[in-house]
């Protein structure tokens, strides 16, 4: 059967489409609010109802917060040589608050043309992510429909509580680890490069948390009894602050880009052909200058390069006026962007070393033995499901798709990888400016349609 029936098909239901996603849409599924409860369920039985009448064998499964969504489709063409594709979204959302600032009722999906012709999708959850998941169910719908099976082995796995933290979800994926482990996982929840560019985000960067409390006199003094005699834990601080890095803006913790490898020479050179501004994207932050390692493009710094940053400093005293004290402590709130095969474990170790050495006398560090941590997240851009929907997204678009990183962490694809031994690839459709987890919260109609679409194609491709 050809591919393009099934587009054919997707393009005469897609009004049926809209309507299915805006179904959805008006119920709040917030899954960090309890008084929503009740929603969150509704939002799961109504994906179970709908997975159900196409086929799959689906059920809302209970965990110890919102239900889990599972469903599973074994494709009537499939051969040895099918492979068995995990699908991942969440039908939960986002708080509203502040209303006052939405131009539009947040759980009353609203299609609006603005003023740049463009066509939206208004409401709580349309890109983040109702709008996304929607686009994987849609497609295996069209596919049903037009040739009476998906071709290929599916699994759906949709949660409830990734806007709360997902408490449930690492219990969940260890106790059904033998029934949810696939070749792979797609995972929608990502964006495009720009509105008429797709993209596949192949890296992810990982992510430590520290923090630290530098002690001193064991009480604040009178910074006139004692100032010039006794430490001030903040002069340490800011010592130790100010070694993180050195001159040339690289991380100095002795050991810290263990791990860290060159870009391949061919992602560079994609990279460096998008026409990436620099000067915009700083600016529209107040921003003139990179700040990072030296010798290193903007894109390269938040995409593939690990970091030291400090998130938050205080100590002493903050009120108004003045108060003349040595503090007896100062704190800071540390975090570490990690990437390709750096350890979390002994970053963490060689900052806590390197931040002991830095301790003048009469100076005591301790740290927060939280520990922990998410490793990067990287998968090969010759991965043969990268590159069939790679070509995919590409005869859809009529453009290369950009691989493209990320400098944020989606902690779901190191669980697939860690517990169920897979990796993800991370195709969406979303785009910056949808405001997702923000008033007036917008998904394009042609990011909807286009998405049913690629995954008609990126199903047919993985399906050959």
């Amino acid at each position: 059967m050809s591919v393009d029936k099934v587009l054919a098909n997707a393009e005469q239901g897609f009004q049926a489409s809209m309507a299915r996603l805006f179904t959805l849409l008006r119920i709040p599924s917030i899954s960090t609010d309890p008084a929503y409860k009740q929603h969150c369920a509704e939002a799961a039985d109504v994906l179970v109802a709908e997975l159900k009448a196409m086929g799959f064998d689906a059920a809302a499964r209970p965990t110890g917060g919102h239900p889990m969504i599972v469903a599973h489709y074994k494709s009537k063409t499939a051969t040895a040589k099918t492979p068995h594709v995990l699908f991942y979204g969440h039908y939960d959302m986002q708080p509203v608050d502040p209303v006052d600032l939405w131009h539009t009722k947040p759980f009353e999906p609203t299609l609006k043309k603005d003023k740049d012709g463009v066509e939206r999708i208004y409401g709580r959850g349309t890109a983040d992510d109702k709008g996304q998941l929607m686009t994987f169910v849609e497609a295996a719908r069209a596919w049903i429909t037009t040739t009476g099976s998906v071709p290929i082995n599916a699994t759906f796995l949709i949660e409830g509580e990734e806007e709360s933290g997902s408490p449930s979800l690492i219990p969940f994926l260890k106790a059904n680890k033998a029934e949810l482990s696939c070749d792979v996982a797609f995972v929608c929840d990502t964006n495009m490069w720009d509105a008429k560019t797709p993209a596949i985000t192949t890296r992810l960067r990982g992510l430590v948390h520290e923090e630290i409390i530098i002690t001193s006199p064991s009480i604040d003094l009178h910074s006139g009894m004692y100032g010039g005699a006794a430490m001030n834990p903040i002069r340490a601080m800011s010592k130790l602050i100010a070694a993180l890095h050195d001159k040339n803006g690289r991380v100095a913790i002795p050991g810290f880009y263990t791990g860290v490898a060159e870009l391949p020479k061919a992602v560079k050179k994609q990279w460096a052909s998008l026409k990436f501004s620099e000067k915009k994207f700083l600016g529209a932050v107040g921003l003139k200058s990179a700040a990072g390692e030296k010798g290193r493009s903007v894109i390269e710094l938040i995409w593939s390069r690990p970091t030291a940053e400090v998130n938050g400093i205080w100590g002493g005293y903050t009120g108004a006026g003045g108060k003349t004290v040595i503090p007896s402590k100062a704190h800071a709130k540390l975090t570490f962007r990690l990437v390709g095969k750096q350890n979390p474990k002994k970053v963490l170790a060689a900052f806590q070393a390197f931040a002991k050495k830095q301790m003048p006398k009469d100076a005591v560090i301790t740290f927060s033995g939280h520990g922990g941590g998410s490793p990067a997240s990287e998968i090969s851009e010759d991965n043969m499901f990268i590159q069939k929907s790679s070509a995919a997204l590409k005869t859809e678009f009529k453009k290369e798709a950009v691989l493209m990183g990320s400098g944020g962490s989606i902690p779901i694809v190191r669980c697939f990888k860690d517990i169920l031994g897979m990796d993800s690839v991370l195709v969406g459709f979303g785009l910056n400016d949808d405001a997702i987890h923000s008033p007036n919260e917008k998904y394009n109609v042609s990011s909807f349609q286009r998405g049913i679409k690629s995954w008609i194609r990126i199903m047919g491709a993985l399906g050959e």
